[in-house]
């Protein structure tokens, strides 16, 4: 057994096991987080099957579409640690310029890197059957975001976070 205060960290005892299993389910930005992240992928792959009447389980895990992921994901991460920590901690300051960084990251340098996915696809697929790189497998093309999925994606993780946070406050002072 550890006691992190003999490392100035805390004076919680706990074992390896213990502390995955009990710790890491009441993590709040963690779990807030990784439930807009359920809810942005939940809702590419039912917009697909309700649109389109096909079942693509890929929609579930893979990047790319409507809404952003990575939006809702880090902006819910951000809020949940303002209203955990404060909205003027040193953490939250530190998740917003992440957040920050991922959604231009998403709108921009993957979005055209997919773009460019696009025409390398094109001219593979353009060349003659003898040439060497006719037979690659083409890359993957829904990388990024446009803006507006970007934006959606941080309103569902902005709503994924107040409503869990009122939802909370509720049951705290109940």
């Amino acid at each position: 057994m550890v006691r992190l205060g003999d490392f100035g960290v805390s004076t919680v005892f706990f074992s390896p096991s213990s502390f995955v299993t009990s710790r890491i389910f009441q993590n709040y930005p963690l779990i807030l987080a990784l439930m807009a992240f359920s809810l942005s992928q939940s809702l590419k792959f039912f917009t697909a099957w309700f649109k389109e009447r096909r079942c693509d389980l890929k929609l579930l895990i893979g990047s790319g579409g409507m809404p952003s992921s990575h939006s809702a994901t880090v902006t819910a991460l951000a809020l949940a640690i303002g209203f955990q920590d404060g909205f003027d901690s040193s953490l939250f300051a530190a998740s917003t310029v992440f957040a920050s960084i991922v959604m231009y990251d998403a709108s921009g340098v993957r979005l055209h890197a997919g773009k460019q996915a696009e025409i390398l696809n094109q001219m593979v697929y353009e060349l003659p059957p003898e040439h060497p790189l006719a037979e690659t497998s083409p890359l993957q093309e829904l990388l990024g975001h446009t803006p507006l999925q970007v934006v959606v994606g941080a309103i569902l993780g902005f709503t994924t976070a107040a409503i869990t946070h009122l939802i909370r406050l509720t049951f705290m002072l109940s």
